[in-house]
């Protein structure tokens, strides 16, 4: 595992669209265990493939909250309900933060490093970090 480089909110790759993932290879994992490693060291919560400048659908989560991480192939929101109106800050724009409304509860359709479907529900914290990745 090796910590990435984050870009930051001028690169036009954060505008670009991120292509699904169809090949659930060693390529594909080390992506992830990289995206964890760099999630931890710059100490967010989320990180989407994106923000290390590779363009695909691929996310990683860990909230804190003695879970653990949990990675999000081709995710989709299925189901969101509620409200909130929480402080929020981006790996890729650091030092700034704003209160941005998210639903309360999600849950979404995604796939692991294997390629097996499944799905996962979230509220808070959770529901904002699968929104904003």
């Amino acid at each position: 595992m090796a910590t990435r480089n984050v870009v930051k909110k001028e690169d036009p790759i954060l505008r670009k669209q991120s292509r699904v993932v169809t090949k659930f290879d060693e390529r594909l994992w080390e992506l992830l265990d990289d995206m964890a490693e760099t999630m931890y060291a710059d100490e967010g919560v989320g990180l989407a493939a994106v923000q290390v400048a590779s363009l695909k659908r691929a996310v990683v989560v860990d909230i804190q909250d003695g879970r653990g991480i949990t990675e999000l192939i081709n995710p989709v929101i299925v189901e969101r309900s509620g409200e909130q109106n929480e402080l929020e800050g981006c790996l890729s724009v650091p030092g700034r933060a704003g209160i941005v409304k998210r639903p309360m509860h999600v849950t979404v359709r995604a796939m692991n490093r294997r390629g097996e479907t499944f799905e996962i529900s979230g509220s808070g914290l959770t529901a904002r970090a699968f929104c904003h990745e």
